[in-house]
């Protein structure tokens, strides 16, 4: 693991966007490098997204960063996130949570963050093969959960599958633009609680690819 280009990476999203000490030691903790194709490595410590496998993009690290402070994680137990991709938004949340479950609808995409967590020696993340818009309801419920792709509104299975009084982040599609939204639920309801930002993700697709 290249420490210092990870810590100068982090000093550099610190920066820009200042980070709880959980935060910030837990991207200490993880190698981007790892999770980049290998004709991209000598971008790996940039805060840029960059393309992968599968018309698929993995995420800039500063916008890893700020989910998983909007997910407000400490005192929380258990995430789901709805699309694993790369694998190093799991990564990063497995510093932060016990138990971490992230699906992926594309096969190839999932193998190869597999792999990723068995190098990394990751053992608390729980990667499945489906529909991420189903959740995973065997696990549930989960006091957070994050969505790493773009949808218009959340599923019910999905708010069904939240912890009472617990937080969901999610890119939220409106018009030709995208904004990153928290919810709480409440009372067996989900609440829109804050407009955090915009932002670009892919969007969410039906099926397994």
């Amino acid at each position: 693991m290249n420490h210092i280009k990870t810590a100068r990476m982090v000093e550099e999203i610190h920066a820009r966007f200042p980070l709880s000490p959980e935060v910030y030691k837990a991207l200490l903790k993880v190698d981007r490098e790892l999770f980049v194709p290998s004709g991209l490595r000598h971008l790996a410590f940039m805060l840029d997204a960059l393309p992968m496998s599968e018309n698929q993009w993995i995420s800039s690290p500063l916008t890893v960063a700020k989910m998983s402070e909007y997910l407000e994680p400490k005192g929380a137990d258990s995430v789901l996130e709805i699309g694993c991709g790369s694998g190093y938004q799991a990564v990063v949340l497995s510093h932060l949570f016990r138990r971490v479950f992230s699906i992926e609808r594309i096969e190839r995409l999932l193998l190869e963050a597999r792999g990723r967590l068995k190098t990394s020696q990751i053992s608390n993340v729980n990667t499945k093969l489906d529909d991420g818009q189903k959740g995973w309801a065997q696990y549930a419920p989960y006091d957070r959960i994050l969505f790493s792709a773009s949808i218009p509104s959340i599923p019910q299975a999905i708010a069904d599958q939240l912890e009472e009084e617990g937080i969901l982040i999610a890119p939220i599609e409106e018009g030709n633009a995208q904004v990153i939204k928290r919810f709480e639920k409440y009372r067996g309801q989900l609440k829109e609680t804050k407009i955090l930002e915009r932002c670009v993700f892919v969007p969410i697709k039906s099926g397994i690819a």
